[in-house]
């Protein structure tokens, strides 16, 4: 992960590309305003299980490396889309590895972990999803968790 530039403070927001996540990293995005720190946008990938005799199937002819680039323009999209109108600085991260687990190992030494309370996976009635609780549970720093807007 990134070291922060200016006063030394980061923080560090898990996307991945979902409404939640989106607005995690823009309620990142204005505190990193409020305190000078900057931002380490983190998505984390890791290779699809495949169940079943499936060897020329659409998962089984795509490399890692497209897992990753997938990973990688989510990410940019994201930041695109949410910092179009600011002035701070984003560093992306991709990883490859269990979420949970990069996150809390990009979030050593950081001021502030940040996460959306659901991902794509998350159940409909869920508060928290299982990468925001394992983060809630084991992060280094401070977790702020956004629940989304009252009206989405």
């Amino acid at each position: 992960m990134s070291e922060a530039t200016g006063n030394g403070h980061r923080i560090v927001v898990g996307v991945d590309g979902s409404p939640p996540s989106q607005e995690a990293l823009a309620w990142a995005m204005r505190q990193a305003e409020l305190t000078g720190a900057s931002v380490d946008a983190v998505i984390a990938w890791h290779d699809p299980v495949v169940i079943g005799g499936m060897p020329h199937g659409p998962v089984a002819v795509l490399e890692q490396a497209a897992f990753g680039e997938f990973a990688a323009n989510v990410l940019s999209t994201s930041v695109r889309e949410v910092s179009a109108h600011s002035t701070v600085k984003v560093n992306p991260v991709v990883k490859r590895g269990n979420a949970a687990q990069v996150l809390i190992d990009g979030a050593a030494r950081a001021d502030l972990l940040v996460l959306g309370s659901r991902g794509h996976a998350g159940f409909a009635g869920a508060l928290l999803g299982s990468v925001s609780q394992h983060c809630v549970q084991h992060a280094p720093c401070p977790v702020v968790i956004i629940r989304g807007s009252r009206a989405g």
